[in-house]
């Protein structure tokens, strides 16, 4: 096909509709080319040319705008949540093999069960993805859909439609195919997003697989569209038409139907040709574009197949053999410390190089703390090592009969001598939790990531302070703390060099500058925040762990201004209270995990017992008006005192004065002494059902009349808030005869 076959006074004599049709078969073709074949007819300027073409006149002509057209592949509008669809036939596991005896037999049940000595099988690889099924009608792709439970699964149909590889319109088609195959993500494409986030300092993807599954669990598909996907074909379900009676005759199909398919394949007609060509492609998978963790044997013949059935989870005439991860020995010469952006330090094993899966190893993972203490692991060890999920190397054991005398178990916090290797802070670890962390709140390495999260929607909404121009700011020295953005001038800013951009031909634009007009306009939005944005927001921006979006919101119902935090009793308390239920249940004179051991000590556990009892009757006392919800549990209260008592808390408070800023509550709730008006005050609602407004709404205003939200109806629930389609929450509390309020008697309720 010419590319130039379609000229400008073609164009002009053609109505629109041909010409798209024209555009979209043309690109389609070249897709279909690239994709399946590896084969580039046209550079990518005129491929670019052609696409922007259909873009404009799909634009110009919204009525012509078709779910398959090329341009869609960029992704469209956001879900607010994934549908089911039924699957036209059930998605089947497949039986998994570990060792030559057992494919032995397996193939002894294909001889049984087919009554023939020489059962032709295929063997291809088993690829590390997503299942899927997509179904077209007329040649036109109609759904893609997850696994799921096997007889439904999520339409993923506007995630799939960015997938470049698979077809979205077929030529001469069946009425009815529907293809099974895997979404998986190239090691290429794995290891440029991990490049970009590395460079971004954000967290790295764990290996292909689950960044598929994660992309693909993304409700925007625009978002998907930045993440390339791929398509492989290697079975078939709902069909109609022309009798396929072979696994060749479906690949012919494919072939034809230009659909992707899983390659290499291999055939056998015994046991021992079979493990042959299992082993064989155990040499070769390594040389392949995607991750593999197995070998999938299927029966060639589709009326065998049909004799041979299935189970209630897997086909009969199935079955995958599932490789050992590839081990090898080395010595771990040293461990060296990340920072991550969020101040995780994550331990690295340094390794002498060796040659695991088909690359060299000189690096590998070490999780945390408590993976080395578990698996005993020291600095010049000998270990075992794996590349788990074919991509990630991780240590699998230690060879302690080769470990010398002098050699000393590992300790973080010595090696460390306890600061962060980035910035010299000092470093902690919670209670509960694996990860050491820099607590210096002005670590280079993490302001980055901070200054982002303060810039974001949900923060401080700033105009343009993106991820990219967050980092730039760090790298330039311009900032190096969140609170460093208040005092930027028009002029460092507007001349702010930016990372060139990616073309679409893979190349580099020069470097941008940020410019004068969006320099304005985060300045503008700075002033703005200052004087306009509520406490909870502040809060929230300030990036404090485990305190969220609805903590913060409770946190600036309970204190009028940012600096009121520190000293609030109601905090104090809060954490006072789990303290001391904590250790009342430790000395307890009933704990069967540690009893007294005599009569004494008994009465002696008892007399504390009651002690801290009425500590914490008086604590609940005092806490008891101000009806705090459940969203600020006794881990986040923690978490905020330990920040605002640090040295950076104290530190960005002190900034805050400097500034100017003081940020105060819009929804500060008074005690009941104070305003009369509290009147859900000790009362627990539940809300249910389809109401006028979303439900955070109401409740608002429940939490702002001193009220508590609970997710669940129980004998302590005090009204049920109802809408339509109230379930199985509306039948509960008629059984426990909790007063049930509509809409109508809500509001009349709140006069």
């Amino acid at each position: 096909m010419d590319l130039f076959e379609f000229g400008e006074n073609q164009q002009d004599t053609h109505p629109a509709e041909s010409r798209v049709a024209e555009l979209q078969k043309l690109i389609r073709h070249y897709d279909a080319l690239y994709y399946d074949e590896g084969v580039s007819e046209v550079s990518d300027k005129e491929y670019d040319l052609l696409f922007r073409e259909l873009e404009s006149l799909e634009k110009k002509h919204p009525e012509l705008r078709d779910p398959n057209s090329p341009t869609q592949r960029v992704g469209g509008s956001v879900l607010s949540k994934f549908e089911s669809i039924q699957h036209a036939v059930p998605m089947l596991s497949i039986d998994d093999y570990f060792d030559n005896e057992e494919m032995h037999t397996f193939y002894q049940r294909l001889q049984k069960g087919t009554a023939s000595e020489n059962v032709a099988v295929t063997i291809e690889p088993k690829i590390d993805g997503v299942a899927a099924s997509v179904l077209y009608r007329d040649g036109k792709l109609v759904y893609c859909a997850t696994r799921g439970d096997g007889s439904r699964g999520d339409d993923v149909t506007a995630n799939a439609r960015t997938i470049k590889s698979l077809p979205q319109v077929l030529e001469n088609a069946p009425p009815v195919l529907e293809v099974r195959g895997e979404i998986f993500m190239t090691f290429a494409s794995f290891e440029s997003i991990n490049a970009s986030l590395e460079a971004q300092g954000k967290a790295l993807l764990a290996n292909p697989r689950n960044a598929t599954a994660g992309t693909l669990k993304q409700l925007d598909s625009g978002k998907v569209a930045q993440r390339p996907l791929s398509f492989l074909a290697h079975g078939i379900g709902a069909y109609e038409g022309p009798e396929i009676e072979t696994e060749h005759a479906f690949r012919q199909l494919l072939k034809d139907l230009k659909i992707p398919h899983n390659q290499p394949i291999w055939e056998a007609s015994s046991a021992e040709e079979m493990i042959t060509a299992v082993e064989q492609l155990d040499v070769e998978r390594h040389q392949l574009p995607h991750a593999t963790d197995g070998a999938v044997i299927k029966v060639t013949n589709f009326n065998l197949r049909r004799t041979l059935g299935a189970t209630a989870r897997a086909p009969r005439w199935a079955g995958a053999f599932k490789y050992p991860p590839e081990q090898k020995e080395t010595q771990l010469t040293g461990i060296t410390v990340q920072v991550g952006r969020t101040g995780a330090l994550t331990p690295v094993a340094e390794l002498r190089p060796v040659h695991v899966s088909g690359t060299t190893v000189s690096r590998a993972t070490l999780h945390n703390e408590d993976e080395i203490q578990r698996k005993d692991i020291r600095i010049d060890d000998y270990v075992m090592i794996e590349k788990a999920g074919e991509i990630i190397p991780s240590v699998v054991k230690v060879l302690t009969e080769k470990r010398e005398l002098s050699s000393v178990p590992f300790s973080f916090f010595d090696h460390l001598k306890g600061k962060c290797p980035s910035c010299e802070g000092d470093i902690s670890r919670e209670d509960g939790f694996t990860a050491w962390k820099c607590t210096n709140f002005n670590c280079p390495a993490q302001a980055g990531t901070k200054i982002t999260h303060f810039a974001s929607r949900k923060a401080l909404d700033l105009n343009g302070l993106g991820e990219s121009v967050a980092i730039r700011l760090v790298d330039t020295q311009l900032a190096s703390s969140m609170l460093d953005i208040f005092s930027l001038q028009h002029h460092e800013l507007a001349d702010l060099e930016l990372d060139p951009a990616k073309m679409q031909d893979g190349t580099l634009s020069k470097p941008r500058k940020f410019g004068s007009k969006r320099a304005q306009s985060l300045i503008d939005s700075l002033e703005s925040a200052k004087s306009n944005m509520p406490l909870e927001k502040w809060i929230y921006a300030l990036g404090i762990d485990h305190v969220g979006e609805s903590a913060a919101r409770e946190i600036a119902r309970l204190v009028d201004s940012l600096y009121a935090i520190p000293e609030s009793p109601i905090f104090s308390q809060l954490v006072s209270v789990t303290d001391l239920k904590t250790e009342r249940q430790q000395i307890s004179p009933r704990n069967k995990s540690n009893p007294p051991k005599d009569d004494a000590e008994k009465f002696t556990r008892q007399n504390q017992y009651d002690q801290l009892s009425q500590r914490i009757k008086e604590h609940e006392a005092f806490l008891e008006p101000y009806a705090v919800s459940s969203e600020l549990g006794y881990v986040s209260t923690r978490s905020l005192l330990a920040f605002f008592h640090s040295d950076a808390g104290k530190s960005i408070l002190a900034r805050f004065k400097e500034l100017g800023i003081g940020p105060a509550s819009t929804n500060y709730a008074p005690l009941p002494s104070e305003n009369s008006e509290l009147i859900f005050t000790g009362k627990t609602f539940v809300i249910t059902g389809t109401l006028s407004k979303p439900r955070p709404e109401f409740k608002k205003i429940i939490e702002t009349l001193g009220g508590k939200v609970s997710g669940s109806v129980s004998k302590n629930t005090d009204y049920l808030l109802s809408g339509e389609g109230g379930g199985s929450k509306y039948t509960k509390a008629e059984s426990l005869s909790v007063p049930i309020l509509d809409e109508e008697a809500f509001t009349t309720l709140i006069g």
